[in-house]
């Protein structure tokens, strides 16, 4: 398989494909594992802004439901004129939420582990150069596969840290998915930096330090900002974070200003802060 897929030409500048289908499975076992450890009071706790633990896995079950093409009988998503896709997603989330607001969490756990369990199924055997459903924040639409189903994996895999923060855990330090999600986050950095002036063959590094860390470059070429580009000598600019401030940021848990001050940057600072801005998520 070649970074610039068959089904889904000219997207070279995504970087190498990720292949995040065996991960379903472990990631429904240990989101089960957590819901089902909690307490009756946790459930009610405040996981995101305006959402409780019990609206939170009501969210993931949607997200499962829509992917396998279920809905409730007389519900449909559809786009209100003039609406964004930042507001069809909000406003069709919140519905769902809504929708299963009186749902025990018995039977929420339940849901989750038949349609999680289906979605895993279906997932394992996709093509990953096929073209996908499009990734907003990485300026890709439609997108491959592979970097469509890596960006659910990074969905529920920070949703079950959401809920782990809510009831006092920290981020499950499991370097296997961690580095997936990490991996897929940083595929947003060419659509950040579209807006970015910088001559033909400046790169950007960002490094992110630890067992689930890795490095990614992003190259300024004629066209675009680029992560299939080899890093060639000193990059123009480099970020180098710890995991947690990364995936935070990448998910906007922390704010660009915050993960700078956490950050050591060496070169051309102006390119540096470019790449802080990154967010990996509809936001």
């Amino acid at each position: 398989m070649s970074p610039e897929s068959d089904g889904v030409p000219g997207t070279s500048w995504l970087g190498d494909p990720i292949d995040a289908r065996p991960l379903f499975r472990a990631e429904l076992a240990a989101l089960l594992a957590t819901l089902r450890s909690l307490r009756p009071a946790d459930w009610s706790r405040t996981a995101v802004p305006r959402w409780t633990v019990h609206d939170l896995a009501a969210h993931i079950l949607g997200d499962y439901y829509g992917r396998l093409g279920h809905a409730p009988d007389g519900y449909r998503r559809v786009f209100t004129p003039g609406e964004t896709l930042e507001a069809f997603i909000h406003r069709t989330n919140q519905e769902w939420v809504d929708l299963r607001a009186h749902d025990s969490p018995a039977s929420l756990v339940d849901a989750l582990e038949l349609a999680g369990t289906q979605l895993a199924e279906r997932f394992a055997t996709a093509d990953l150069d096929a073209p996908g459903l499009g990734v907003s924040w990485a300026g890709a639409d439609p997108a491959p596969a592979w970097l469509d189903i890596a960006r659910e994996f990074t969905e529920y895999w920070t949703h079950r840290q959401q809920i782990r923060h809510a009831v006092g855990s920290g981020t499950d330090p499991e370097p296997r998915a961690l580095s997936t999600v990490l991996d897929t986050f940083m595929r947003a950095l060419p659509h950040t930096l579209r807006r970015t002036t910088a001559p033909a063959g400046a790169q950007i590094a960002v490094i992110v330090e630890g067992p689930a860390g890795g490095s990614w470059t992003a190259t300024a070429t004629p066209d675009r900002w680029s992560l299939g580009e080899p890093p060639s000598g000193r990059p123009t600019a480099s970020v180098l974070l710890d995991a947690e401030t990364a995936w935070r940021l990448c998910t906007r848990g922390i704010e660009p200003a915050t993960a700078l001050g956490r950050a050591r940057i060496q070169g051309d600072h102006r390119l540096a802060e470019a790449a802080c801005e990154i967010v990996s998520v509809v936001h």
